[in-house]
């Protein structure tokens, strides 16, 4: 097999879909190649939920971002007929002085978003499931909620082969050269040339791209669905908030209201390094018990029956931020990863970016901060 496209995208999970899409529809010859056959459970891109926020407590620079992704979820509705985005609301909550409440609050204010600060007393009331300690605050804002991600792949691949994307699935791309008439793809049936190669590879991204020297770590994550003690209304999409809770110093666990599967939570980061090629899945239980005993001093209700667990991958940058755009040896191949844990919901944002970057060498945000050599540089 040898086949010919302007672009190639390397994995359809978020961004590698939303890729597709948004070069399908500009007339682009597309081919869309992935290892397996998305959505899937291996990678990043599944668990019935992902957050969306919009006080970015990572850094005001996301903001505009996610905003352009929301405008984007809601056209993606309209376009697919598939409801894919809840607004419950979002509450990040943890001592006033930490890196949650902190960084929400700055993204808040810098970009006029509408937020309520709340003590510990006034999130008891509205919120009787959580036990804030007194000395914790949150930052309460409208437009936060949950997206299907699975829905969401599913959505942006059909959509994209109806714009004319060739989507080439279970086919692993083991390697790439550049010539000065473009890329040439080996991939496990065959050769593929294009002008331009996006890797939107997540946990493999690092092992295709090893000669570019980038420090891509693979960590390992554990996501519970509980079954709540008492009235399991309490824990509904309707009574609750999303959030994301600073339990300790620098340690953080998120959580989604119960809409049909249970009510879940994870910790956000302190998993194992792994690759994904070598991955223990099954969920042991000293890590059930660990996320209990958290629960025991913040939800204590909602440590019921445990109803799913299930591992997923989070590909991390050191600094813990995107790295998003062309490798410096070869502009022609622009990476889109890792999303170090909170990338899900940019995905078409990311994907518009991505097709700016493979056909105009641009982009209208501002990328700086997710540069590709910004650790080369360092």
């Amino acid at each position: 097999m040898s086949l010919r496209a302007d672009v190639a995208v390397i994995g359809l999970g978020a961004a590698g879909s939303a890729a597709a899409l948004a070069l399908a529809r500009r007339g682009t010859r597309i081919l869309g190649i992935d290892r397996l056959s998305p959505p899937h459970t291996q990678g990043s891109t599944h668990g019935r939920s992902r957050v969306i926020r919009e006080a970015y407590y990572e850094s005001p620079a996301y903001v505009p971002l996610v905003q352009r992704a929301y405008q984007l979820w809601r056209a993606l509705e309209r376009d697919s007929g598939r409801r894919l985005l809840h607004e419950t609301g979002g509450l990040m909550l943890g001592p006033a002085h930490g890196v949650l409440v902190r960084g929400a609050l700055r993204s808040a204010r810098e970009h006029g978003l509408p937020f309520e600060l709340l003590d510990a007393r006034e999130i008891r009331r509205r919120f009787p499931p959580f036990h804030p300690a007194e000395a914790d605050c949150g930052v309460l804002e409208p437009r936060a909620g949950f997206l299907d991600p699975e829905a969401a792949v599913e959505c942006m691949l059909s959509l994209a082969a109806k714009a004319g994307a060739e989507l080439l699935l279970n086919t692993e791309v083991t390697g790439w050269k550049g010539d000065r008439d473009g890329l040439v793809l080996a991939t496990s049936r065959g050769s593929v040339e294009c002008g331009t190669a996006i890797v939107a590879a997540g946990a493999w991204a690092g092992t295709l791209l090893a000669s570019a020297g980038l420090p891509l770590t693979v960590e390992r994550q554990v996501m519970f669905w509980f079954e709540p003690r008492g009235s399991a209304g309490r824990f509904g999409a309707d009574r609750l908030p999303v959030f994301i809770w600073e339990w300790e110093p620098d340690r953080l666990f998120y959580g989604i209201p119960d809409h049909g599967f249970g009510f879940k939570v994870a910790r956000h980061h302190e998993g194992e390094t792994v690759t994904a090629e070598a991955v223990d899945r099954t969920v042991r239980p000293d890590e059930v018990e660990t996320m209990r005993a958290i629960l025991a001093r913040t939800i204590p209700d909602a440590s019921g029956a445990l109803r799913s667990a299930v591992t997923c991958l989070y590909t991390n940058a050191p600094d813990h931020h995107f790295v998003l755009g062309a490798l410096p040896a070869e502009p022609r191949v622009i990476l889109a990863s890792p999303c170090s844990g909170h990338g899900f919901k940019f995905a078409p944002a990311i994907g518009e970016v991505l097709a700016d970057l493979a056909l105009e060498g641009r982009s209208r945000f501002d990328l700086e901060p997710f540069r590709p050599d910004r650790f080369t540089s360092a």
